[in-house]
């Protein structure tokens, strides 16, 4: 390997303690986090969403090119319009679109077309993937870079005390059109974020996770 362009790798994050204890410590944070549908408008700072999105950019990406594009709505009437936009997909999906069986999941969760939370939550992280690079180059595996990146978003909202959901009106192609983005940037994720509602309540059924022994192969 050519050693030109590299450097010694920088001071890592030490946690103070043995690395199991550290993966505890972080499991039991990221245990706490939950979906949430009712939001308090209740403001959260732009430095907040600022560091919130600096830790989602560093994520890995395909060859460092960084496929992934945030931008923050608070305007109200942009809420508005995204709300209206993400309902009418919502319609056609519980009415049209979606199978028995795929209604039949959803049941637990008890969502609708209805969306409020799009208008309430005091920000709307929409994630953009980009297909291709500003100056029109390549990018590569786009969608496990940007699905890492979000992760990390989440993870990063729940450690601030802040609440979110994944929200994926389907098609999204009216994000794009009413965010004004160019054509190489596509919709991939909609994200509330903000404060829970002082009456805020989550689906018991979306509290259970699967045990380790269901979700672990080691070989």
């Amino acid at each position: 390997m050519n050693d030109e362009g590299f450097v010694p790798l920088p001071e890592r994050h030490d946690p103070g303690c043995p690395p199991e204890e550290a993966a505890r410590r972080f499991h039991d944070m990221l245990g706490s986090r939950r979906s949430v549908r009712t939001f308090s408008d209740r403001d959260v700072s732009h430095e907040t969403v600022e560091w919130i999105v600096r830790a989602a950019t560093t994520a890995p990406s395909g060859a460092n090119k960084q496929p992934w594009r945030f931008v923050a709505v608070r305007d109200p009437e942009t809420k508005r319009r995204i709300r209206e936009a993400a309902e009418a997909e919502e319609r056609e999906l519980y009415d049209r679109r979606a199978s028995d069986q795929w209604l039949a999941d959803l049941e637990p969760l008890g969502t609708d077309a209805v969306k409020p939370y799009l208008e309430v939550a005091p920000w709307l992280i929409v994630v953009f993937k980009m297909t291709e690079t500003d100056d029109g180059g390549r990018t590569y595996y786009a969608d496990e870079s940007v699905g890492i990146a979000t992760g990390l978003l989440l993870a990063a909202a729940h450690a601030a005390g802040l609440c979110t959901l994944t929200h994926t009106p389907s098609p999204m192609r009216f994000l794009g059109e009413l965010l004004d983005r160019p054509p190489h940037e596509r919709p991939y994720m909609l994200i509330p974020l903000g404060y829970p509602a002082d009456d805020c309540t989550v689906p018991l059924h979306a509290m259970q996770r699967r045990p380790l022994d269901e979700t672990l192969v080691v070989v």
